[in-house]
C-alpha cells in the first residue's frame, strides 16, 4: 500500500521547525566556555535556512557573509535516509540525508530541522520514482517512437534513419578498407 503523501504541505515548507533553534542551542550548550562562538553562527544560520521544493528538485539556501546554495534535482537523487540522535527524536524532528552519485559518500543536501520528515521522505521518494518511472516505464513511451517523442515528423524520420543507414555503410567500408590495409601491412613486401 503506498502512503499518502500531501504534495502541498510538503511544497508550502520553506524554514524549518522552530525546533531546530532550541536543538542548536543545546548543541551549543554542550561546551559553555565556546557558547559565545558557537551561538552566532547557529543563531545566523537557523535564521537564514530556506528551503524549496519544486517540480523539478529541491533547494536549500543559508549564510549571511557566506551564502550557500545546493540545488538537487530528482534525477539525480539515489538514495534518501532519516537520521535523528537522542535530542532530535526527544524534540520531534529529524534530518533527512538526500545522497547523490556525486561521488563522495557524504550527503549532498542534509534537510534538517522538520517535524513532518516521514511525509517529506515519502514526498521524495515519490518523486524519485517518478523521475526514474517516466523515463523507463513511461505509458506513452511503448506507443510512441523516439523519433516522434524528439518532435520529428514521420518524413523527417524516415530522412535521418536514411542518412544513418548511409553513414553506417561508409563506416563499415572504412573499416574493412583499413583492416584491408593492415593485412597487407602485416605480409609485408616479400610475401606477395
Amino acid at each position: 500500500m503506498k502512503p499518502i503523501v500531501d504534495e502541498a504541505a510538503v511544497l508550502a515548507i520553506n524554514r524549518p521547525d522552530k525546533v531546530l533553534w532550541t536543538y542548536y542551542l543545546l548543541g551549543c550548550l554542550v561546551m559553555p566556555p565556546l557558547f559565545p562562538l558557537l551561538v552566532l553562527p547557529a543563531w545566523f544560520r537557523y535564521h537564514t535556512m530556506r528551503y524549496r521544493f519544486t517540480d523539478e528538485g529541491i533547494s536549500m539556501s543559508w549564510g549571511i557573509l557566506f551564502r550557500r546554495e545546493i540545488i538537487v534535482n530528482y534525477a539525480r537523487i539515489q538514495d534518501i535516509h532519516l537520521r535523528s540522535n537522542i535530542v532530535e527524536r526527544w524534540l520531534g524532528i529529524a534530518r533527512i540525508l538526500v545522497q547523490t552519485a556525486s561521488g563522495s559518500s557524504s550527503a549532498e543536501l542534509t534537510i534538517e530541522g522538520l517535524k513532518q520528515f516521514e511525509a517529506v521522505r515519502d514526498f521524495l521518494y515519490a518523486k524519485t520514482r517518478g523521475v526514474k518511472d517516466a523515463t523507463q516505464h513511461h505509458p506513452t513511451a511503448s506507443t510512441t517512437t523516439p523519433a516522434t517523442e524528439s518532435g520529428l515528423n514521420a518524413s523527417d524520420a524516415a530522412e535521418l534513419a536514411t542518412a544513418l543507414r548511409e553513414v553506417s555503410g561508409e563506416l563499415r567500408a572504412i573499416r574493412q578498407a583499413l583492416e584491408n590495409q593492415a593485412k597487407v601491412k602485416a605480409k609485408g613486401p616479400g610475401d606477395v
